[in-house]
């Protein structure tokens, strides 16, 4: 409740109170005369729910002509609510509200005030309601200042002048609860003192030649004339009215007071960006490493007359941020031209520009006045604008609007404003080059992702920044892990930001460990409270009678307890030990990163001696320290006893790049040497029976990885010719797993479904225009999210001849171009093409010279339908062979395998005897299907049955089943399995739960049944 206590003329009793419920500001104003007393006026906060208006007494017309409201306007603010904010200024410049005759100029009009001192004035009615003082003063106007948060303008200026908040918060808090309160907190007058204050603040704006009372104003003069609280505060902290003027000078500039808002326009720079020379002048930004020619390339644009704005263009995480921070790093040591020298890099925050930003044209004031400050450095300030896309539409109305961008351009034009931009290619293509005005204010500085090598430069230099925050040590091997790993298994992200997020996330990771409790200790910790628990109940049940067995138990076990808290006790004292030896180690690289920090500022300041002293004799002395302790680190860990681990490895990044992808951590730090010696091997263990088509393959992969192929091709490519059935499909499978360790890495593409001649399209993306521009191409995106794939084009032959046509470009320079003008690479796949054409030849073919004559017909068959461009472009034409029936019991066996595998969550083993094996393989046998028919077999045959037996109960988990022919003796003490769909030339049976290992089959071909329980060991 704000009230202002003065003599009216009035006489006669009357009072009137008007009240206001209107979310989400409500007021009320009451006025209150009686004869021959003051006249009270007051401003409060009510409810925000409904509306109400209260009058009485004798409202006369002269009464109401002081406030400039008739009795109508009354009555209508009870309809229309909001209104009634809108005149509370007018009850405020009433006859009966002014100042008392001791306090000339002293003002609460609402429209004298900006909305933040205005605010400010607001604010001392709810803490009149918390601290309850007989009047309002000044203390409590400092306070609600300094309620106005940290970008509160009262707070900028004293921060400025060198004043300690906390202590000026604290103060006053004091000060305001030391003071006497009054119980009834419903009206209040102005105290003397606030209001000699806020004359003193109307003066100072008429002297200042400003249109409103701001902040400044009431700061200014409450160093002036607050004698209750902040003269005397100032006066201890040694500081005087003048040096808040100083203050004030130096936030506000040459600025007037000539809106509501003027806050927005002082220190806009401070407020909205962040001083990236100043940064580097701490030692907060990274080092930048191997960007020396894109770091040129932009000085070398801001060293031009006009148009010096450089953008840098790239994909996310290549590293654009950094060349800015690169830059300032320069601007600093001095490594730049004198037309840079001495300059400040601040980083304008575009959200933080626009946050906030509720009315129309707040936002471009705010820009404005960050322009303005730019300008008004006369050069010695380059804005840097991350994102700069944004820039383009923000803060525009409509179509009709002047968006931040349209402000910009004059500027840049004319070199007022060197500005440097950064954003991606993607958002440049879609905003900025749309608008030919802008784009040709900027020049472009490309940025590549780097290469793994280059990658791992960028990591070398970083090592030392993230072993001082983590605290760990990082291995080189775990650099080179970083950068091989993440440019091979995470395609949608770019180097070097992947790999320093591996980095970082394996150091964390270590860190944990580090500052948790060791396993070994963690286990004997739950142990002992394993084994109190027990002693416990010995305890309890020994209360009724001595126990002989019980008191030996109890003995034993509390023995145990006592070798247990001995191991506990010593595996503690270790564990400290180690863990105070690692933060030693942590603290000596804090101090020497410290140390550098304080030599470079020495030099800067051309302190040469003391440079020289820290550089020759304190770094030299804490170096020689870190590796005393890092080499007596190395040789414990060494140690199997050693509990605490502070190295960064190899293993630990493949683990990190596991969790993100799911790939195995064993296959990942499985070396490629390893993986392309094996190669053969492996795709023969899993595709069976085309020993001559895996090795061509394995030749042709090998060749290429050892660096005797042209690099700017595909990995390989390859033809697969044979009937169906045969394993075209699952060596791709293969491959894909063998060397991109999963089988996503196959991509797919089924070419009957590119028949026609307009289908191309599909592959690159439409054209723009038409439907489908947006989605891009199914083969390019594909191969764009992963790189490292193989790509099976299957059953080429229906395809149309025209969409073999992009596939020239790819297999002889493993590049493409989208429709979008992406360039996508070939280089890391294998593409193989599938066909079925010259199948019969294949199967009529007997012998090896009906082969060999056979493979030259169906070349023939290949090169009619295909056109010589394309056949000179494959690597190998491989040639599979129709599968003969000892084939499909290697098929089987895997087949087998895989339903084992299946079976293992319900913990059920499978066997099937040679001669169950023999009947399948037989009745599904047929040369022209290949191994299909057997695996519908298999599903026929063992895991229709198996699925029945399962969800009907007759098998349980944990058993083992047998499958045998029906012409087979069951093992003595099986147990055998009646159902229907169980075939009739196959039988089941469950082994004993004991024993099973020597409870062979018993029948007539006991050989058999003895031989296939070695067989179907690997089934178990």
């Amino acid at each position: 409740m704000l009230r202002q206590g003065c003599r009216c003329p009035l006489r006669g009793p009357a009072k009137v109170a008007v009240a206001f419920k209107e979310a989400p500001l409500s007021r009320a104003v009451s006025v209150n005369r009686s004869s021959g007393c003051s006249s009270l006026v007051s401003l409060r906060s009510f409810s925000t729910r409904g509306s109400r208006l209260i009058f009485s007494g004798d409202f006369s017309s002269r009464y109401r002509g002081r406030f400039g409201l008739s009795y109508s306007d009354l009555l209508g603010f009870e309809r229309r609510p909001r209104e009634a904010l809108d005149h509370i200024p007018r009850f405020m410049q009433a006859s009966c509200f002014s100042a008392a005759a001791n306090t000339p100029g002293f003002s609460l009009k609402g429209d004298d005030y900006t909305d933040r001192a205005l605010e400010a004035l607001a604010g001392m009615i709810s803490l009149a309601q918390e601290y309850s003082p007989p009047t309002l003063e000044t203390e409590l106007l400092v306070l609600s200042l300094l309620n106005q948060g940290e970008d509160g303008l009262f707070t900028m200026i004293m921060k400025q002048a060198g004043v300690d908040l906390d202590k000026l918060r604290s103060g006053v808090v004091d000060f305001v609860e030391r003071h006497p309160t009054v119980s009834d907190n419903s009206t209040r007058t102005l105290g003397p003192v606030l209001q000699k204050v806020l004359s003193s603040a109307n003066s100072l704006r008429l002297q200042w030649h400003d249109e409103y009372i701001s902040v400044e104003h009431l700061a200014a003069a409450l160093a002036d004339e607050d004698s209750r609280f902040l003269v005397r505060f100032l006066k201890e902290s040694k500081l005087t009215a003048n040096d808040i003027r100083q203050a004030i000078k130096a936030i506000r500039g040459t600025r007037r007071v000539n809106t509501k808002t003027p806050e927005v326009s002082y220190q806009s720079l401070k407020k909205y960006g962040r001083d990236l020379t100043e940064a580097a002048m701490a030692n907060e930004l990274d080092p930048v490493i191997g960007r020396d020619k894109e770091v040129r390339r932009v000085i070398q644009i801001l060293s031009r007359r006009t148009k010096n704005n450089p953008i840098i263009l790239g994909d996310p995480g290549v590293g654009k941020t950094a060349i800015a921070e690169g830059l300032a790093q320069r601007i600093v040591s001095g490594d730049v031209p004198d037309t840079l020298a001495g300059r400040q890099l601040i980083s304008l925050d575009l959200g933080a520009l626009l946050a906030g930003a509720k009315l129309r044209g707040e936002f471009e004031e705010r820009l404005k006045s960050v322009i303005r400050e730019v300008q008004e450095s006369s050069g010695q300030i380059i804005l840097f604008i991350d994102e700069i896309h944004m820039v383009v539409g923000a803060g525009s109305a409509g179509e009709s609007g002047m968006d931040a961008g349209n402000i910009l351009k004059p500027m840049l034009a004319r070199g007022e404003l060197r500005c440097i931009g950064a954003t991606t290619l993607d958002e440049y293509r879609k905003y900025i080059e749309k608008d030919k005005a802008l784009e040709r204010r900027f020049q472009v500085v490309l940025v590549d992702e780097p290469r793994v090598e280059d990658a791992l430069s960028i990591l070398r230099g970083l090592k030392e920044r993230y072993e001082m925050h983590h605290g760990v040590s990082i291995r080189d091997s775990a650099l080179v892990a970083a950068c091989v790993l993440s440019n091979r298994y995470i395609q949608d992200r770019f180097l070097p930001d992947k790999a320093i997020d591996l980095i970082d996330e394996a150091a964390s990771k270590i860190k944990i460990e580090v500052t948790s409790k060791p396993t070994r200790l963690d286990e004997i910790d739950r142990k002992l409270m394993q084994l109190e628990m027990e002693k416990i109940s010995i305890v309890s049940d020994m209360k009724g009678g001595q126990d002989a067995a019980e008191q030996q138990r109890l003995q034993t076990l509390e023995k145990k307890m006592a070798d247990l808290k001995e191991e506990q006790s010593r595996l503690n004292a270790i564990w400290e030990q180690e863990r105070a030896e690692i933060e030693k180690i942590a603290d000596l690289k804090q101090e020497i990163d410290e140390a550098k920090v304080e030599q470079q500022k020495a030099e800067r300041e051309y302190n040469l001696n003391k440079a020289a002293q820290i550089r020759y004799g304190k770094i030299p002395e804490l170096t020689q320290k870190l590796a005393t302790l890092e080499a007596a680190a190395k040789r414990e860990e060494l140690s199997s006893s050693r509990l605490l681990r502070d190295t960064v490895t190899a293993e630990d990044i493949a683990q990190v790049v596991g969790s993100w992808t799911g790939i195995p951590v064993s296959r990942l730090v499985e070396g490629e040497r390893e993986k392309l010696l094996g190669l053969e091997k492996a795709l023969n263990d899993r595709v069976i029976g085309q020993e001559e088509g895996v090795r061509s393959v394995a030749e042709a992969i090998q060749r290429s990885r050892a660096g005797l192929c042209d690099p700017n091709r595909p990995i390989a490519s390859l033809v697969f010719l044979g009937p169906t059935g045969v394993g075209k499909t699952e060596l791709c499978k293969a491959l894909a797993r063998q060397l991109f360790d999963t089988e996503e890495a196959l991509l797919r593409f089924d070419m009957s479904e590119y028949m026609e001649k307009h289908s191309t399209a599909r592959l690159i993306g439409a054209p723009p225009g038409y439907i489908g521009f947006d989605k891009g191409g199914q083969l390019t995106e594909a191969v764009r999210r992963r790189p490292y794939s193989v790509l099976l084009f299957d059953e080429m032959e229906k395809a149309h001849p025209e969409v073999f046509n992009i596939f020239l470009q790819i297999l002889e320079d493993g590049i493409l171009t989208d429709s979008h003008g992406h360039t996508v690479s070939f280089k890391n796949c294998i593409i193989i093409f599938t066909s079925n054409m010259g199948s019969d030849l294949l199967l009529q073919a007997s012998g090896t010279k009906d082969r060999e004559e056979v493979t030259q017909a169906l070349m023939e068959i290949v090169r009619r339908h295909l056109r010589p461009e394309l056949v000179n472009r494959m690597d190998e034409f491989v040639v599979f062979n129709p599968l003969s029936e000892a084939n499909l019991f290697g098929i089987f066996d895997l087949e087998v395998a895989k339903l084992q595998a299946r079976l293992t969550d319900r913990r059920l083993t499978l066997s099937v005897t040679h001669r169950a094996k023999a009947d399948i393989v037989q009745a599904a046998y047929d040369p022209n299907f290949g191994a299909r028919p057997l695996r519908r077999a298999v599903q026929h045959t063992l895991e229709t049955p198996l699925s029945r037996l399962i969800l009907s109960g007759s098998i349980s988990n944990g058993r083992r089943v047998g499958v045998a022919s029906k012409q087979e003796e069951l093992p003595v003490s099986s147990e055998k399995i009646e159902d229907s769909k169980i075939p009739e030339n196959l039988q089941f049976f469950l082994y004993p739960q004991e024993g099973t290992a020597q409870h062979m089959l018993a029948s007539g071909d006991t050989g058999d049944a003895t031989k296939d329980t070695g067989e179907t060991a690997a089934f178990s």
